[in-house]
């Protein structure tokens, strides 16, 4: 079975469109068969309790205020008129967790309330189990945690250290029921440690679902700028199957331009260092097909049981995928035979793998921006999340009309207080508004100004070029 655009959502029209311009939209394209669009991200604010090596924020966002939560209702509503029923949206920021928590929770609800599902995406410093319990409640589907050495915590001083806060936030999260990922920027200084944390997710796959490693890009605050020409998407795809000491499938199903995304699943048996993995894909055939012919199923990802049930449901009803999953089945089974004798008193489990490969600011790729899959939700609708990084201080120093014709402006107290004026017309951010690079710099300029070599001048810039 197979969809024509014509049964897509009116909203994946142009990029099942573009995904078959060039030549994208295979047996094994999961894009606008399976959903609509793979992600929006909704940033509740710009706020952030670290300050990372890489980071996509702009040196504006300590200075931007939170926006409304009229304003955010509208655009969950926007997406939801767009994208329709079961879209992910990822409630991110800065870190929501530094939003109003009574907002926070209202957020997610209103996400659920439209149909759709709501992930928190966090630093986890502020995700309580009393928090993620709240948000649970209310409906949040996935918490995915960001640790990595980019974000330079204290007192830990390698990768491998971090494991403490990973199990730390895995204990908050286990047996609340919801989906837990782990998302870790990857650049020159942790790229060896790749596959210590393919074995240390696969471990924990009892509660971990997915590894989402992100490539470093040159976009944003951050400080390391571009990556260097090693760090490829193939580079990391052997360095997962090294710590999965198995090959992966990683061609079987695709989401979106797969030099943006890819993405295999291992199943897991045995536990702690004792544990084995196994490509799941390893048949891409079988498993495209099964995509294909099971799209229209909702799948829930709360619970891996009650998901098997379900797709084990939906290829029951059909009598020649139903056989060919038996012997899919079979196949498997025979494969893992001996691992099955020898932890017979371990559940199998499952986890994904996921790479993103963002581009720098300046150099966006127009294909990959038309077959774009993660979105991001912006003032005037939603914007591929590589070119909204890219135009950040467009969409986020912009004033907003709000629904009483009223104006709002994004920096706290109208720029009026928080910002500091010279006689050439030039805006300074005290130091606390000031991260990444633009902090670096007022740091540099301080120490020369102390030394008294120079006037100390932090970042500034004259009110029109801000938003340039």
């Amino acid at each position: 079975m197979t969809t024509s655009l014509e049964d897509c959502k009116p909203a994946a029209h142009p990029l099942r469109t573009a995904l078959e311009r060039y030549g994208l939209f295979t047996p094994h394209q999961t894009a606008t068969r399976r959903w609509s669009i793979g992600c929006v991200s909704l940033e509740v604010t710009q706020r952030c309790n670290l300050d990372c090596s890489l980071c996509y924020l702009s040196e504006h966002s300590e200075a931007v205020q939170d926006f409304p939560l009229a304003e955010i209702y509208r655009r969950i509503d926007a997406i939801a008129e767009r994208y329709g029923k079961d879209c992910d949206i990822q409630v991110s920021g800065g870190d929501p967790t530094l939003r109003d928590h009574d907002e926070l929770e209202l957020i997610v609800r209103r996400i659920v309330q439209r149909g759709m599902r709501a992930s928190l995406f966090t630093n986890g410093i502020l995700a309580s189990t009393a928090l993620l319990t709240r948000l649970r409640d209310a409906g949040l589907t996935d918490v995915a945690f960001h640790v990595d050495m980019t974000q330079e915590r204290k007192g830990y001083a390698s990768e491998t250290e971090l494991n403490a806060i990973r199990l730390d936030y895995i204990a908050r999260a286990r047996g609340l029921g919801l989906s837990v990922f782990f998302n870790t920027t990857v650049y020159d200084t942790n790229v060896a440690d790749v596959p210590m944390l393919v074995r240390f997710f696969a471990e924990q796959s009892d509660v971990v679902r997915l590894a989402s490693f992100q490539m470093q890009a040159d976009t944003g605050r951050g400080l390391l700028g571009a990556r260097p020409d090693a760090l490829t998407q193939a580079r990391m795809m052997a360095l997962i199957e090294q710590g999965a000491q198995t090959t992966l499938n990683w061609d079987a199903l695709l989401s979106g331009h797969p030099h943006c995304n890819r993405y295999a699943t291992a199943l897991v048996l045995g536990h702690g260092h004792h544990a084995t993995m196994h490509d799941l894909f390893e048949d891409g055939v079988f498993i495209a097909r099964a995509m294909r012919e099971t799209a229209h199923v909702s799948v829930p990802r709360h619970s891996p049981w009650r998901a098997a049930w379900v797709l084990t449901s939906a290829v029951a009803v059909r009598p020649k995928l139903a056989l060919a999953g038996l012997a899919w089945l079979a196949r498997l089974l025979w494969r893992l035979r001996t691992d099955l004798l020898l932890v017979r008193q371990a559940a199998p489990r499952k986890i994904s793998y996921f790479i993103h490969n963002f581009m720098d600011a300046k150099d966006l790729d127009p294909e990959r921006i038309d077959s774009c899959v993660f979105m991001a939700a912006g003032p005037d609708g939603v914007v591929p999340m590589c070119e909204f990084n890219a135009r950040r201080n467009e969409f986020l120093l912009r004033p907003l009309t709000m629904a009483d014709g009223s104006s709002w402006e994004p920096l706290r107290n109208e720029a009026a207080v928080l910002l500091k004026a010279d006689a050439q017309g030039l805006v300074h951010y005290p130091i606390k508004y000031l991260k990444g690079r633009s902090r670096q710099h007022a740091m540099v300029q301080r120490k020369r100004h102390a030394q008294g070599h120079v006037p100390e001048h932090p970042v500034a810039q004259k009110p029109s070029e801000i938003l340039n």
